[in-house]
């Protein structure tokens, strides 16, 4: 019986661990070739800019990111060609206080923000990208903090 009890505990336990997707399946090879990835923040936002030298639009698109414990969709700049950029909002908006429950009606429902499943440090970021229609991750780091414009 101590047998059984033994082995029942050691799947077990092997299980939990192995069922524990703490990399999400990161990705050793970037998707494309990144140059300097950076951030500019002002009063109320993070902006995190990652320029793309190449890109295979057939084969992979640049979905969102996770940075600093949030979560932002990619944009891609119709501007710049191959600079990719997410918002990460850290200031509060402006409320209307108001007696009149009318004036106080144009307020926004606030936002929850979305939490990163990843411990990152404050120079990495996970980038969230589709390979042939399947969802991969790859860690950036290094990335540098930039004068506002």
């Amino acid at each position: 019986m101590k047998y059984f009890y033994f082995l029942f505990s050691a799947i077990i336990t092997t299980a939990l661990f192995t069922s524990c997707a703490g990399n999400k399946n990161l990705q050793v090879r970037p998707p494309a070739q990144f140059e300097s990835v950076y951030t500019v923040t002002d009063a109320s936002s993070v902006k995190l800019f990652i320029p793309v030298k190449t890109l295979q639009t057939n084969r992979v698109s640049l979905d969102s990111v996770y940075f600093r414990g949030m979560s932002a969709v990619l944009e891609q700049d119709e501007l710049t060609p191959g600079m990719f950029s997410a918002r990460f909002n850290t200031g509060k908006p402006d409320l209307i206080m108001s007696s009149d429950t009318w004036e106080e009606y144009a307020n926004k429902m606030p936002v929850k923000a979305g939490k990163s499943p990843f411990n990152l440090e404050e120079d990495e970021a996970i980038l969230v990208f589709s390979q042939n229609n399947k969802t991969k991750y790859y860690k950036i780091t290094g990335i540098r903090e930039r004068e506002g414009n």
